[in-house]
């Protein structure tokens, strides 16, 4: 179903976090379908130097964001406004058709935060305001690694792949039980002692 690209960026997605100061902030999606996208820039001398993401979705979805992120990063402006959802499928060897409406959205938060640094370059937004772009539809909500349907009343384990999930502390994501970071926001899922 998926290529060795999406499992190796949804297993190890690059770039995973916020940056604190960022010039750009931008978000796509809909919290309550499931896929939401929030990207972060740093710009340089009219580059970003800098392109991180928190992705709460399935693993299209992630490796979709960690892909955008890396063809992203060191581009101009310009360059990064390139990038479209077609090149970002292409790079990762392809999304099954029914990925390419709701889990490919990763281009569309990149531009939405460079749209967003122009604006505040522009004083039309305070800085800390992010751009975003409501993504409407009625999905429910889908194990982040094989795309099977949860169960509405149980969401910590799939019956299909038979992972079970815990609920990260920071972003109230679900993750798999035992790993030692969040796939949605990077941050570490136990205590540091």
């Amino acid at each position: 179903m998926y290529s060795d690209k999406v499992m190796d960026h949804f297993a190890n997605p690059r770039n995973v976090g916020i940056i604190p100061d960022a010039d750009g902030v931008g978000q796509v999606g809909n919290p309550v379908c499931g896929d939401m996208m929030t990207f972060y820039i740093k710009v340089r001398d009219g580059r970003l130097a800098d392109v991180k993401f928190q992705t709460f979705g399935c693993g299209a979805a992630i490796a979709v964001s960690s892909m955008v992120s890396e063809m992203a990063k060191g581009k101009t402006i310009d360059e990064a406004l390139a990038i479209t959802n077609e090149l970002v499928a292409q790079e990762l060897g392809g999304l099954p058709k029914n990925k390419m409406h709701c889990s490919n959205l990763g281009a569309d938060a990149l531009h939405e935060a460079i749209r967003n640094y122009r604006d505040r370059q522009a004083g039309l937004v305070p800085a800390g305001a992010a751009a975003s772009d409501p993504h409407e539809h009625d999905e429910g909500m889908a194990c982040p690694y094989c795309d099977t349907a949860l169960d509405e009343k149980d969401k910590t384990f799939c019956r299909a792949c038979r992972i079970e999930f815990e609920e990260c502390p920071s972003c109230g994501g679900i993750t798999k039980k035992g790993d030692s970071a969040c796939i949605h926001c990077g941050r570490p899922l136990r205590g540091e002692a």
